[in-house]
C-alpha cells in the first residue's frame, strides 16, 4: 500500500509539473548558442528548487528563477554530441516538456539535446540518401504482440531482387526498441557511412529485448539468466523467422551479425557465441556480465576455441575506461586470452553512455560483412 501511495504521489507531482508549463511566458528549451553554450529553461512558478542533470557535465547545475517563474541556466560550451538530460524539480526527475526529443526508456524520464559543431558528426543528419525506419509487431505464443523497429538501407525498395546482410541490434536494460534510432541514431550512422562508401548496405533489426510479460520489467538486467532463456525462445522461434520471412536478407551465418549494448550486449554475446551456425559477427558494446557466469554463458565458444576462431569473422568488444562493466570485462578478456579465443577490443574514454554507443556502432559498422 505504501508503494502504491508513493507512486501515486510521484505521478501527481509529475502531472502538476507538466501542467505548470501551460500558460506563463513563451520560451524554448533547450537553446544551443553559436558558441555551443546551451540554455535550459523550465517554467515552475511554485517550485522551490529546479536543477539540471546532464551527461555533458559533472554533477548538477542550479537553475535561477526570474520574476515570471521561469527557471533557467546556461552551461558549457558543450562538446558536440547528443546527450540525455533531465530536470530535478523539488527532488523529482522530469523530462523537458518543451523538448520533443525524448529518451525512450522504461526506467527514467529524460530528454535529448543535440549539440553540433563546425563539422558534421557521424550521427548528424546530412544531405545523403536515407534509408527507411519502419515499425512492426510480430507475434509470440508465449509473450503476445512484440514491437520491432527495422532499418532498410537507401535503395532497398528500388531493388526488389537484391538480398542484404542483416545486423540484429539489441538495446540496453530499461531501454526500448526505439532507443537505437532515437538516441543511438543507428539509421543515420548507417546512412552516412553507406553514402561515404565506408559501410556495406545492410538491414538492421532492433527488437524489444525483455521477455515481458513472462519476465517482469523490474526484474533487473536483460542478461539475467531467466530473461536470456525466455528471450532466446522468442528471438530464435519468432523474431528471426518474422524478419527473415518479410525482408530480403541473406540467410547464412556469414551474412548475420548480432550486437548489443549493456544488458543487450551480454545477450548478443550469449546468443552469438553459442549459435555460431547462425552468426559469424558477434559484437558487445559494454556488454553486461558477471565473472561467475562467464563459463556458463560462453560454453559454446569455450568448448572448442579452435572452431570458434574458424567460425567467427569478427568477435569485437568495446567498453569505456570509466564504465562500470569494465570490472567484469577485463577478467573476461583474460579468460579469452587463456583459451586462445581470438577477439578484438576497443577501450574508449568515458563511461556507460549512449555517446559511446554511437561511437562503437560507427566503428564496427565499417567492419561488418567486409569478407
Amino acid at each position: 500500500m505504501k508503494r502504491i501511495f508513493s507512486l501515486a504521489v510521484i505521478a501527481l507531482l509529475t502531472a502538476n509539473m507538466a501542467m505548470a508549463q501551460w500558460g506563463g511566458p513563451v520560451f524554448e528549451s533547450p537553446v544551443v548558442h553559436d558558441d555551443n553554450t546551451t540554455t535550459f529553461s523550465y517554467y515552475a512558478p511554485d517550485a522551490d528548487s529546479v536543477k539540471l542533470s546532464g551527461q555533458f557535465m559533472d554533477g548538477l547545475a542550479d537553475l535561477t528563477k526570474n520574476e515570471e517563474g521561469l527557471w533557467s541556466v546556461t552551461v558549457g560550451p558543450i562538446e558536440p554530441d547528443m546527450y540525455p538530460y533531465n530536470f530535478i524539480v523539488n527532488g523529482v526527475s522530469v523530462a523537458d516538456p518543451k523538448n520533443s526529443l525524448k529518451f525512450p526508456n522504461e526506467g527514467f524520464q529524460a530528454s535529448i539535446v543535440e549539440v553540433t559543431g563546425d563539422e558534421p558528426l557521424v550521427h548528424t543528419i546530412q544531405d545523403v540518401p536515407h534509408g527507411t525506419v519502419s515499425y512492426h509487431l510480430y507475434t509470440s505464443p508465449e509473450l503476445g504482440e512484440r514491437p520491432l523497429v527495422m532499418y532498410t538501407p537507401p535503395g532497398y525498395e528500388d531493388n526488389p531482387d537484391k538480398e542484404y546482410p542483416i545486423l540484429y541490434l539489441l538495446h540496453g536494460t530499461t531501454d526500448t526498441e526505439e532507443t537505437w534510432t532515437k538516441v543511438g541514431r543507428a539509421n543515420i550512422i548507417l546512412d552516412n557511412l553507406i553514402a561515404e562508401g565506408k559501410a556495406k548496405e545492410m538491414i538492421i533489426a532492433m527488437p524489444y529485448g525483455r521477455a515481458y510479460p513472462v519476465i517482469s520489467k523490474s526484474s533487473g538486467s536483460l542478461r539475467e539468466w531467466e530473461n536470456l532463456q525466455e528471450f532466446k525462445k522468442d528471438f530464435m522461434n519468432n523474431l528471426m523467422p518474422y524478419v527473415e520471412g518479410n525482408y530480403r536478407v541473406k540467410k547464412d551465418a556469414e551474412s548475420r551479425a548480432i550486437a548489443g549494448f549493456s544488458g543487450g550486449g551480454g545477450t548478443s554475446l550469449y546468443f552469438g557465441l553459442n549459435n555460431q551456425d547462425l552468426f559469424s559477427w558477434v559484437i558487445g558494446f559494454a556488454p553486461g556480465m558477471r565473472v561467475n557466469e562467464i563459463g556458463r554463458n560462453n560454453a559454446g565458444a569455450f568448448e572448442d576455441p579452435e572452431a570458434t576462431n574458424e567460425n567467427l569473422n569478427l568477435f569485437w568488444i568495446a567498453v569505456g575506461e570509466q564504465d562500470f562493466t569494465k570490472r567484469a570485462i577485463d577478467p573476461y578478456m583474460e579468460i579469452l586470452d587463456e583459451k586462445g579465443i581470438e577477439y578484438e577490443s576497443f577501450i574508449s574514454g568515458g563511461g556507460h553512455t549512449w555517446m559511446n554507443c554511437k561511437l562503437y556502432l560507427s566503428m564496427v559498422a565499417k567492419r561488418l560483412f567486409q569478407n
